[in-house]
């Protein structure tokens, strides 16, 4: 997959760069607002919006402009408004520094899995490791063996297998597995969270995020 990381700092594009490439991404760093626009299109762009020619937004508005390629912004701006004129621009996430390397691939594949399904319904079987899980039946298994599982525990458990590997915030878990208009306690989710975990045997399959929300990934 072709990365292009338009990022002018070198100590952090150049461990970023290294750690992507042993991830098997092939990247081409952009130092400049006018390298990223010039550059050959990529599979996905990774943009700072801090850039020493032109601001990221409007790097954003001109890639978007002529393509559909997938835009992570990755960035220091952390305010609520950034996010918004970001997204607005045609990103498909952002990303606030300092940041996990891990939950960066994590979302880069996400995003790319997102593109290259073109707004397709949502897959019927998903599965990670020994974890599967049937949509069409509402049936979950893990080794074959099947999980006996509440409505909520169902959906919150396809909701983190479907961006297996990405940290999931407590309001996007609120509004996707319960409704935009829940007034109730988040904490509803860690007491869905812990009984899931029991029901598989091994804590280790979601893993808490401090101060985001929660993670799930396959234990080693």
């Amino acid at each position: 997959m072709r990365v292009l990381l338009v990022e002018d700092d070198a100590s952090i594009a150049e461990p970023l760069r290294r750690g992507l490439e042993r991830e098997g991404f092939e990247v081409t760093q952009a130092r400049t607002g006018a390298e990223a626009v010039a550059a050959a299109t990529p599979d996905i762009v990774l943009l700072d919006l801090g850039l020493p020619d032109m601001d990221g937004y409007e790097v954003c508005r001109r890639i978007r402009a002529r393509s559909s390629v997938p835009i992570i912004v990755v960035t220091s701006r952390s305010e609520e408004v950034d996010r918004v004129v970001g997204l607005e621009l045609g990103a498909d996430d952002y990303v606030v520094k300092p940041f996990g390397f891990r939950e960066l691939v994590a979302r880069i594949r996400a995003v790319t899995r997102r593109a290259a399904a073109g707004g397709a319904e949502p897959a019927v079987t998903l599965r990670v490791g020994a974890l599967e899980l049937d949509r069409r039946a509402r049936r979950a298994a893990l080794g074959g063996n099947e999980i006996a599982l509440t409505p909520k525990e169902f959906d919150l458990l396809a909701l983190l297998m479907e961006d297996a590997g990405a940290a999931l915030s407590r309001r996007r878990i609120l509004e996707q597995v319960w409704d935009t208009h829940w007034y109730g306690t988040p904490k509803t989710i860690d007491v869905h969270v812990a009984s899931i975990r029991k029901k598989l045997g091994d804590a280790r399959w979601i893993e808490t995020v401090r101060g985001i929300g929660f993670r799930l990934e396959e234990p080693r």
